[in-house]
């Protein structure tokens, strides 16, 4: 099960919760028992896209000495 981040919109708090894909949009808060709940995107994500981007910077320039 995958690993989710969630800010409640009645008490603002975050948390992180398991949970399954079919159940990921029906989560309740630990902090006030509300379902008003909505799933936040993941730093892991961002880190991801914007190193990938960094580390192909790296092979093009890399290549370009062996030219």
């Amino acid at each position: 099960m995958p690993l989710f981040k969630y800010r409640c919109r009645d008490c603002g708090e975050e948390f992180e919760e398991l949970v399954s894909l079919a159940n990921s949009n029906n989560v309740e808060c630990p902090h006030c028992d509300s379902r008003h709940t909505e799933k936040l995107v993941s730093k892991f994500a961002t880190i991801g896209s914007s190193s990938s981007g960094t580390s192909a910077g790296s092979c093009g320039s890399g290549r370009r000495g062996f030219t």
